[in-house]
């Protein structure tokens, strides 16, 4: 009889004890998962835990969550700074831009010798170099940032590129290239301001590197899942082992440093792009041009 009620009360005991250690784990569930929800929400209050009441494991999780809301907002701060910095210089060197254009310009109207002539050129064009590439960084900091949102709507594609095409028809017209929108059909889900900005880029691209006699080509075209559009051109083209390079910030190929550019024309359009749930494709090789599409979402 003893045996039997030593047996009961063993059962009970082992009962128990399983029943606090799931009470204990589901415990330590709850805590961890508060923390990750609170982490993940950018709001975790650290000193609300009482380590002396935690788990290992616990106290260690706490630990990994105060260390990262410490880095992201180290991490924040300085692309906060950057930003500013940027901001400030391109704020700060405006006028000084202006004047140096100024008179560039009064220059160019005086009788000059040949030399000086080249010389007041050759600054006119550094400047306006200069101007490019502030705007070009402010514009990729930003992005970075988040400071400029992207808004994609649902929208036809058409009008954007005629708008991005019509702007270089002077420009190629004067370096004798043909310039074509060839097809403009379908819809995607993009911001029309910065998209119509990347494929700007892509044409200023095409446009420079394409030598008189050559031709550029826009067109756009409808998949399932993405639209993409897609600038061609008959320039030099681009060696494979440089194409994972050419969307580098300040990137320039070697064979092409002597000409015009910043190298932050195709970086700013890979940002537009991804910001957008796109992507951007590049297909070259040396002496056959360059294709470069762009893929945007359709929903």
């Amino acid at each position: 009889m003893s045996g039997y009620i030593f047996g009961i009360v063993a059962l009970l005991l082992a009962a128990l004890f399983v029943l606090l250690s799931r009470r204990r784990t589901a415990r330590i569930m709850d805590s961890l998962a508060t923390m990750l929800t609170e982490a993940m929400e950018g709001r975790f209050p650290a000193e609300s835990f009482d380590e002396s009441r935690m788990s290992s494991l616990e106290s260690r999780l706490a630990q990994y969550l105060s260390a990262a809301q410490v880095s992201a907002v180290n991490l924040k701060n300085q692309r906060d700074q950057i930003n500013g910095l940027i901001s400030d210089i391109s704020h700060q060197t405006k006028t000084p831009v202006a004047n140096l254009k100024l008179y560039s310009q009064l220059l160019e109207e005086q009788p000059l010798s040949p030399q000086a002539s080249d010389c007041v050129r050759a600054i006119s064009a550094q400047t306006e170099k200069l101007e490019s590439l502030m705007e070009a960084l402010v514009k990729s900091s930003r992005l970075e940032t988040g400071i400029l949102a992207l808004h994609p709507e649902r929208q036809a594609i058409g009008p954007m590129l005629q708008r991005a095409v019509e702007q270089y028809m002077p420009m190629t017209r004067e370096k004798n290239i043909s310039l074509s929108l060839t097809t403009a059909e379908g819809e995607a889900v993009f911001d029309a301001k910065w998209t119509e900005e990347a494929v700007c880029n892509l044409l200023d691209n095409a446009v420079k590197y394409t030598p008189a006699g050559g031709r550029v080509t826009v067109s756009s075209r409808d998949f399932e899942m993405f639209s993409v559009i897609r600038v061609e051109d008959t320039g030099p083209g681009i060696a494979e082992e440089e194409q994972a390079r050419v969307f580098s910030r300040f990137y320039r190929s070697p064979s092409v440093r002597d000409r015009e550019g910043v190298g932050l024309g195709l970086c700013l359009t890979r940002q537009i792009a991804e910001g957008q749930g796109g992507y951007v494709k590049l297909d070259s090789a040396p002496g056959r041009g360059c294709r470069f599409s762009l893929y945007l979402p359709r929903g």
